[in-house]
């Protein structure tokens, strides 16, 4: 069940949803729309290694916008932070932005319970696009959970997007075992 405008509003009361900063204009029948900030990353290197620590140069988006180009993979992240702490965020890309040609994650569009941050965004375009900070870039829907909840994201040990942060967050797959 996905949560309706009303219970958004409900959960933030209650403090089960945590949206900083919240704008009521930004809140739709059933989503919530979240803003590109100004900071954006890419790995220093043209090959990835899963068992290493791929590094990333941070950089922010000038005032007249910046370029991003295919054939790049982009980190952004939210101007929002966000907590969820009795439903399952879900981040999709708003349609506008679809539409130029622009996608905002690879596979990583599902939160989980407990999950606390600023999310990173995985953006990647068709043709080259110009994008600003601010702008509206996704929307968070929120679906209940069935059932009582053991392994809260922000909880578990080994959990690795748990620091909080204003900047994108380059992948953290080596420190998983295999």
């Amino acid at each position: 069940m996905i949560l309706s405008d009303k219970r958004i509003l409900e959960s933030i009361e209650s403090g089960q949803i945590v949206i900083e900063p919240f704008d009521p204009s930004c809140l739709g029948t059933n989503s919530y729309d979240v803003h590109l900030s100004k900071n954006l990353a890419v790995y220093e290197s043209e090959e990835l290694d899963a068992k290493k620590h791929n590094t990333v140069r941070h950089f922010e988006i000038p005032e007249e916008g910046y370029v991003i180009k295919p054939g790049t993979l982009y980190l952004g992240v939210t101007e929002e932070y966000t907590e969820t702490h009795n439903s399952v965020p879900f981040l999709e890309g708003k349609s506008s932005v679809g539409r130029l040609g622009i996608d905002i994650h690879a596979t990583a569009g599902k939160g989980d319970v407990g999950f606390c941050n600023t999310w990173t965004l995985e953006i990647s375009c068709v043709h080259p696009v110009r994008v600003y900070a601010g702008m509206p870039i996704g929307q968070l829907i929120y679906f209940m959970v069935d059932g009582e909840i053991i392994n809260y994201y922000n909880k578990k040990k080994n959990a690795k997007y748990t620091e909080r942060t204003t900047h994108p967050v380059e992948s953290m797959m080596w420190k998983n075992k295999f």
